[in-house]
């Protein structure tokens, strides 16, 4: 009944279109969650960050290869120390409102970024002391200090423009009816049930948009999104299960794009506000015991058919900040029980395990729990809705939490905001002066192998401290009907509409 429901949800929104709409090309996607907010300044949500991309352009975007390519901006400048960084911008540009982006809308939104209440690009663009305004396609960026993930956090939501006229009308309301400089524009949305969005006839690269309406519907339940594909109801859904690889795989009409993730799956451990005082936050060897207790090829195996990468590290091992002096450990019975021993801890150790909803998340905790048992864990599964999850972390109301990461492309990203003394996602509460010294570091250094090495020391404190166990990186699976063509799956996940064509 649910698969029925759905199809005529995205079939009924058809039929209620005029007739001329009717004619024209329609994607429709389907998610795997409703968005948060639809304000780039105060979204949190990775399928946010899918729909922002038909409507939201950047200042800088990224390519297959993670080089940073212009988008709204045309290039950009750093100082020689470090401390200014100058960005010429893409003339002839216009926001859906019509009103026209230069160097003044690039400032505004950049401010707002820092300063409307409750921001969370704010810690993105800390570093940012000042915006200046150079010419009408030009702005200078004077930092507080050199920081070398700038431009890269220019790739994300903190680069995205809004129109100034339209945010400043709107305020806190701005959301609701989002005006960017993107492919498309806002038409309406219904929360839970869809999102629409039009053709803008002066973006400025028009000639590569060939799909006259992007309608985007979140469906939670996996099993119904790829049946709605299967049916016609939907052109492309995102976050396939890797158990459908081989159902996809096996139909004519299907394609399957893939990439492996720039984020991680990992096992975040509580160990600065643990009120229970439980082992696995008083003792280093203890939570060394419970990574060695994991066969990370044989969770791959069980949860994705072995298409997740497993990794032990925030950046997946092709990544070039992946340190291959730390490569991925070998399960190790006798040694975390050795380990558990020299801890003088009694067997077995209890631990709060957890574990937001969700069939992979479930399965992947499963695994774990029974490959933790064997070497003296008792590990009690919690299942969680994922939005409280996240606030029971945030209290420290766990001991340990299986949570994903989607990644960005620059390792500070993957890292600073978990693993610095109280950094807003510091959900271990740890802390340790030699990581916060590299971590800090690692933002004042452009050359690449000099920040590799700075993160290797970083990586040497983490992977012994254990605040976090790194357990795989997964394959982002989407799947997508053959009528679409030019689809190219990217890294971060995202799911890009310039250059589509629907047969």
């Amino acid at each position: 009944m649910k698969i029925i429901r759905y199809a005529v949800t995205a079939a009924a929104l058809l039929l209620s279109l005029p007739a001329n709409v009717q004619a024209q090309t329609t994607l429709r996607i389907g998610l795997a969650e409703d968005p948060d907010i639809l304000d780039p300044t105060m979204a949190r949500t990775y399928v946010g960050r899918i729909v922002f991309a038909s409507f939201c352009d950047k200042l800088f975007d990224i390519d297959d290869k993670l080089n940073i390519v212009p988008q709204l901006a045309l290039s950009h400048e750093t100082s020689a120390d470090g401390k200014e960084v100058t960005i010429k911008l893409r003339p002839g540009v216009k926001f859906h409102d019509g009103e026209e982006f230069n160097a003044e809308a690039a400032k505004f939104s950049l401010e707002r970024h820092l300063t409307f209440p409750g921001s969370f690009r704010k810690p993105e663009l800390a570093a940012v002391e000042r915006i200046d305004v150079v010419d009408p396609l030009t702005i200078k960026l004077a930092l507080k200090a050199p920081y070398s993930p700038l431009v890269a956090q220019l790739t994300d939501r903190a680069g995205m423009m809004v129109s100034p006229k339209a945010a400043k009308e709107a305020g806190d309301k701005f959301g609701l009816r989002p005006v960017c400089a993107g492919p498309y524009k806002f038409v309406e949305r219904v929360q839970q049930d869809r999102m629409v969005f039009e053709k803008f006839a002066d973006y400025w690269n028009k000639d590569n948009i060939h799909i006259d309406r992007i309608v985007y519907l979140p469906l939670v339940d996996a099993t119904v999104r790829l049946a709605n594909l299967k049916s016609g109801g939907l052109d492309l859904i995102e976050r396939l299960l890797a158990t459908d690889i081989k159902e996809v795989k096996g139909d004519a009409k299907l394609k399957l794009s893939s990439a492996i993730e720039l984020g991680y799956q990992g096992v975040t451990l509580n160990v600065g506000k643990d009120k229970a005082k439980g082992p696995l936050s008083q003792s280093a060897k203890v939570r060394q015991a419970l990574d060695l207790s994991l066969d990370r090829d044989a969770i791959s195996e069980v949860v994705s058919n072995g298409e997740f990468k497993p990794g032990n590290q925030w950046v997946n091992p092709d990544h070039p900040y992946y340190q291959k002096a730390f490569p991925v450990p070998k399960r190790d019975v006798a040694k975390a029980k050795a380990l558990l021993k020299e801890a003088g801890v009694t067997t077995p150790v209890s631990v709060d395990f957890m574990v937001s909803k969700g069939a992979e998340t479930e399965a992947a905790a499963q695994v774990i729990q029974s490959m933790a048992a064997e070497t003296g864990f008792d590990m009690k599964l919690r299942v969680t809705e994922f939005a409280t999850s996240l606030k029971q972390a945030e209290a420290g109301e766990y001991q340990a939490y299986l949570l994903a990461w989607s990644g960005r492309i620059d390792p500070d990203g993957n890292s600073y905001i978990f693993q610095k003394t109280d950094a807003p996602q510091n959900y271990s509460a740890w802390s340790n002066k030699d990581a916060d010294k590299a971590l800090d570091e690692g933002r004042l250094v452009t050359d690449q192998a000099q920040r590799k090495a700075i993160y290797e020391k970083l990586a040497k404190i983490v992977l012994d401290e254990k605040p976090l166990l790194y357990i795989y990186h997964r394959r982002i699976l989407i799947a997508h009907t053959t009528k679409l063509e030019g689809y190219k799956q990217m890294p971060d996940g995202l799911v890009r509409v310039v250059g589509l064509k629907l047969k």
